[in-house]
């Protein structure tokens, strides 16, 4: 897989959240200003890296994600993973876990999750 670039990363997380969107769409999503043009730019990139899709709806294209958040995130997982841990995803979350600023919740958190103990739902206040 090719790597990706802050800016191809950002537009990847839109459409995973919107589905499928126009440029100017996304440009108005996207969480620092970028350039029309530069927009398009990446959204050719991410279509011949086949990480997006895209097709014309009447007289503009419509882009779409190929590539499952989870698919992307095992990769990049795997990469950091050989880069900073010598290839062990335990290693690498247990760096994580030492280097992260995580509070005694946060802790409790992921040692649930790890158990496979669901979260708890928040519970509202405004009743």
């Amino acid at each position: 897989m090719l790597p990706l670039n802050q800016n191809e990363l950002e537009t990847l997380r839109i459409l995973w959240e919107e589905k499928e969107m126009k440029p100017a769409e996304i440009q108005t999503r996207f969480g620092w200003p970028i350039e029309n043009a530069t927009l398009r730019s990446v959204l050719l990139n991410l279509v011949e890296k086949g990480h997006v899709a895209r097709k014309l709806q009447g007289k503009a294209f419509h882009y779409a994600a190929r590539i499952p958040k989870t698919t992307l995130l095992e990769t990049m997982m795997a990469t950091l993973a050989r880069v900073f841990a010598g290839g062990s995803n335990r290693a690498l979350m247990a760096q994580l876990v030492e280097t992260a600023d995580l509070t005694p919740a946060d802790l409790k958190f992921l040692s649930q999750t790890a158990a496979g103990v669901p979260p708890k739902k928040a519970r509202d206040k405004s009743k």
